[in-house]
């Protein structure tokens, strides 16, 4: 390979993740900012606001397990190519990314046959009631057309990103993002369709991002190229793919689960104004992931790529600066919270009880947000060596062995304020995780170093 697309093996390693992880964080923020416009439009819907927000936050849960299913196939697929790449076979990098693309069309062939069949079932059983099903239904059977869209889309930027063209991947998400703050009010407003026009341009605007995505792939400055040879799915390539994508999906996909076990359980303890404080904790503590996120994204193609070529001290140097990146964001976030956690209730409510509530519950919920700079290192380092079973065990740790059964098992520990113990469950959890993750990486990357002599 030549040395202008050998740019991950030889460019310095501080300005190479400066260069990819600043895209990706900024796609990123781009991602949440017209997610969070998109219910902004919603929610001003003269008459029908609350209504239609409420109908749209049904929803989320299945919005959830359609991008973790695109998650499982792209994330899982990107690293392996890049590794492939880093040991300069091209070809079974490309065949890699023939199989998913391949894979990801008949994923959504399936999931947008079974959402247009039994919606109104999933959307009942994630809380829709007599008042909100409409709204719902209307959302999804559109957004269900669309799914094809959201599949490639997430699924196929990730081999973007993974070459390295992180500025590229970028712009298909701002592409979508610009795309569906024009149509939103243009939808739902004008032509006075709420909702319906609501997905209708969600669904436009990843469609936009989606054919970005392909005339890339498909054209001249890409390393990788999709081809009709390589879209023969072959299950001895694409099940490694599945086995490491494997443990993004149960992060993402797990994540209703775990709303809806924390809402049940602080309901019951504390009453509305818990679970209101929740709907804030909860969005303060996405947006905090998502530069971690970035960060890890941005570092993961010169992980795989030169774990591929076999250049242990490019890969240790790339982890190292990883782990020191992503470490002083989670602990500078960290320190703003405890300081000033009623500056982050405040973004979201003007109730001032709500505001008194959040700013003590956040200060316990995120007590151990210093640490996720560790435990997203080592996941995303995990990934990026195409480690799939500790990849795996990492996520089922902190979600279902741990988090899941502490939300329901703190209360009855600490029976003089539940509501707090409830809390309690997401720093503890993370403690245990942080210590069991830092343990097998230590173990595991050591490992896989050998392998490089």
């Amino acid at each position: 390979m030549n040395d202008e697309r050998n740019f991950l093996g030889t460019e310095p390693l501080g300005k190479l993740l400066r260069k990819l992880a600043i895209p990706a964080i900024t796609a990123q923020l781009i991602n949440m900012l017209y997610n969070l416009v998109d219910r902004i439009y919603i929610g001003h819907i003269p008459n029908e606001g609350a209504l239609a927000l409420t109908g749209l936050g049904v929803c989320m849960p299945i919005i959830l397990i359609i991008s973790a299913f695109a998650a499982l196939v792209g994330n899982g697929g990107a690293p392996r190519a890049s590794i492939f790449m880093g040991k300069g076979d091209i070809d079974t990098a490309e065949n890699i990314l023939g199989n998913c693309f391949s894979l990801q069309i008949v994923l959504s062939v399936v999931l947008t046959a079974i959402l247009l069949i039994w919606n109104e079932t999933f959307l009942l059983a994630f809380g829709a009631s007599e008042n909100t099903i409409k709204y719902a239904t209307d959302y999804m059977n559109i957004y269900a057309i669309g799914t094809i869209f959201v599949q490639l889309t997430l699924g196929m930027n990730a081999f973007i990103t993974a070459q390295g063209f992180a500025k590229i991947g970028m712009i298909s998400v701002i592409i979508g993002a610009v795309s569906n703050i024009i149509l939103d009010p243009i939808f739902i407003f004008a032509l006075d369709m709420g909702v319906k026009g609501a997905a209708l341009a969600t669904v436009i605007s990843q469609a936009l991002s989606c054919f970005f995505v392909l005339f890339f792939l498909f054209g001249k400055q890409t390393i990788l190229k999709l081809k009709l040879k390589n879209s023969n799915i072959k299950l001895s390539i694409i099940l490694p793919c599945l086995a490491l994508g494997l443990a993004t999906f149960i992060m993402q996909a797990s994540e209703s689960i775990i709303s809806i076990a924390f809402n049940s359980s602080l309901l019951k303890y504390g009453g509305d104004i818990a679970v209101g404080a929740m709907t804030i904790l909860s969005s303060v503590m996405q947006f905090a992931m998502l530069p971690l996120a970035g960060i890890g994204q941005g570092a993961q193609p010169i992980i795989s790529y030169n774990f591929g070529a076999k250049n242990k001290e490019r890969v240790i140097g790339a982890f190292k600066l990883l782990l020191k990146y992503s470490l002083i964001y989670s602990v500078t976030l960290w320190l703003i919270i405890m300081i000033a956690p009623k500056l982050f209730a405040s973004m979201f409510t003007q109730d001032l009880a709500l505001i008194l509530f959040t700013k003590d519950a956040l200060r316990i919920y995120c007590a151990a947000l210093f640490m996720f700079g560790i435990q997203i290192s080592c996941q995303m380092a995990f990934t990026s060596i195409g480690n799939a079973k500790a990849s795996i065990i990492v996520a089922v740790t902190r979600k279902f062995i741990l988090l899941l059964p502490l939300i329901f098992i703190m209360p009855r520990i600490i029976t003089s304020n539940q509501t707090t113990a409830v809390y309690l469950a997401e720093p503890i959890a993370d403690f245990i995780a942080v210590t069991f993750t830092m343990i097998l990486f230590k173990k595991q990357f050591k490992e896989s170093l050998l392998l490089l002599e």
